[in-house]
């Protein structure tokens, strides 16, 4: 079997000989490749052909953002996918009209955005950059080319569209249901996914942030993460905690 990144640089080749002016070419050299091996080793491109990662690659548009940069707004009217290259994303949403509450992580891999083909509305979630990050954004009419060629993508689009729902209702059920040890360490191994072929983690998230998350105040998510630790379950450090036992975590949210 030829290797992906090859047949990925010579169709490339083809496509700007053939003229394909409609989208706007800023990839160079490894950040293509980087973009494309991110792609293939997606969790919701998994099962497709390698040939549509590599055209939603050349149809997409490469950009840098430092940390604290917005990837997006929650009510943007724009369209189109964005996919985390390399980097990390917060995802917040308005509560109401005076708070806006983290939601989730983005990693590498990651989607935000979607296809107004088959959803409507404008953006749900406001994503912040947590460090500088390289992210592909695919347009929707890159979309409807790429779909041109690989009628499937809309299948993989309605997969992690089925998947981020799936989260968030999680999300809701944990807040309602779950005792506070439970809902922190759902949502300690929730937002370790990027890392669920590992046996640890680390997360980048403030303990105030993450009392956002599970609807607790700072004080109990001390509480209990010291409690973790003392177990040996995590690790605290100012700003970051490392997850050394996700067994033992999943015991913790299985028992409520």
């Amino acid at each position: 079997m030829m290797d992906p990144l090859l047949v990925f640089r010579t169709m490339t080749e083809t496509l700007v000989k053939n003229c394909y002016h409609s989208y706007t070419w800023l990839m160079e050299g490894d950040e293509r490749s980087l973009a494309l091996e991110v792609l293939l080793n997606a969790s919701w491109l998994q099962g497709y052909p390698a040939a549509m990662s590599q055209v939603l690659v050349a149809q997409g548009r490469l950009i840098a953002l430092k940390s604290g940069e917005w990837a997006q707004a929650e009510g943007d009217s724009q369209n189109g996918l964005v996919i985390v290259v390399k980097g990390l994303l917060q995802s917040y949403c308005a509560a109401n009209s005076d708070r806006v509450v983290l939601v989730g992580f983005a990693g590498s891999g990651s989607v935000l955005g979607h296809a107004t083909r088959y959803s409507g509305g404008p953006r749900l979630v406001t994503a912040v950059c947590a460090q500088d990050s390289t992210l592909l954004r695919i347009s929707e009419g890159a979309l409807d080319r790429v779909a041109a060629l690989h009628p499937e993508l809309w299948r993989a689009i309605a997969d992690f569209t089925y998947s981020h729902m799936r989260s968030a209702l999680r999300m809701a059920a944990e807040a309602i249901s779950l005792r506070p040890p439970a809902r922190i360490a759902g949502r300690l191994l929730a937002n370790a996914q990027q890392d669920r072929h590992r046996d640890t983690a680390i997360i980048r998230i403030s303990q105030e942030l993450l009392g956002e998350m599970t609807g607790l105040t700072r004080k109990t998510i001390n509480l209990h993460l010291c409690a973790f630790e003392r177990d040996g379950l995590v690790r605290l450090g100012y700003g970051w905690i490392e997850l050394r036992d996700m067994e033992r975590l999943r015991m913790v949210t299985n028992a409520g």
